[in-house]
């Protein structure tokens, strides 16, 4: 099912899904949103909007001014012209950010967060969701983004599962070598790591539901709660229990790295 959204909307969006996945279709282009992606919604854009995946989705939602993109966003980033328009649907952002959107989020909703608090976060995390360092844009041929984005939306379906290549291979139509090798490609990483990462930022944004980290841990397809807290304190700086405990304080603070 699609939902067509009118092109009467005259601010600059960036969008940071943490929850769930959609796909967004700009033209003959669509983007797979997740939360490793970061969307670019142009003024004056109309687009499409579907949603293969159940259970539904959420985001973080960022309205930043043409001044501000301006001074943030790398060049190669923006159409040539007076009116800013980024080139490209998305990003792939790194694991900071996903934890920045999470500590952001998460004071927002508490109302704890004071505004210049906030604003200096959020405008970190667009910093980072745009910075040539730390985002990366999709490469290779027409064809293998989209056996690409096929795997993507095949992993955010159920993030507890535990895959095989072969698994997924099936699912989208290909060898398990060629999408390894398309994956690696296209998303610059393999794509176990990227499964990880989607792991991850849905731990991020149910630890504060969640009293029994083992039980996370396996409901998120880790197998045990050792690998799971290793895997999230290497990637984010800190253990699980430390982030949940920043997050309880509802202070937005930076990640450790």
């Amino acid at each position: 099912m699609y939902r067509s959204v009118a092109s009467d909307d005259s601010l600059r969006h960036l969008v940071f899904p943490y929850r769930g996945a959609f796909v967004r279709h700009l033209g003959r282009d669509e983007a797979v949103a997740e939360a490793n992606q970061v969307l670019f919604f142009n003024a004056f854009e109309g687009y499409r909007v579907s949603h293969p995946v159940p259970g539904g989705d959420a985001s973080l939602d960022l309205v930043v001014d043409e001044a501000t993109l301006r001074e943030l966003a790398p060049s190669a980033l923006l159409k040539d012209g007076a009116d800013l328009e980024f080139r490209v649907q998305r990003l792939r952002i790194d694991p900071r950010a996903q934890a920045l959107v999470a500590l952001l989020r998460h004071g927002l909703h508490a109302g704890t967060a004071e505004p210049l608090e906030a604003e200096s976060v959020a405008l970190t995390l667009v910093g980072r969701g745009l910075g040539p360092r730390s985002a990366r844009a999709a490469r290779g041929s027409f064809a293998r983004r989209r056996l690409v984005d096929r795997a993507k939306l095949v992993l955010a379906a159920d993030l507890s599962r535990r895959w095989t290549l072969a698994e997924v291979a099936a699912e989208v139509g290909g060898s398990p070598v060629y999408l390894t090798q398309a994956f690696q490609q296209v998303e610059g990483l393999p794509l176990y790591r990227y499964q990880l990462h989607l792991r991850l930022a849905r731990a991020l944004d149910l630890l504060g539901t969640y009293e029994d980290l083992s039980a996370l841990s396996l409901d998120l397809g880790f197998s045990s709660h050792s690998h799971f807290s290793a895997a999230f304190q290497r990637t984010y700086g800190r253990t699980p229990s430390e982030f949940r405990r920043s997050l309880q304080r509802c202070t937005p603070a930076a990640p450790d790295r």
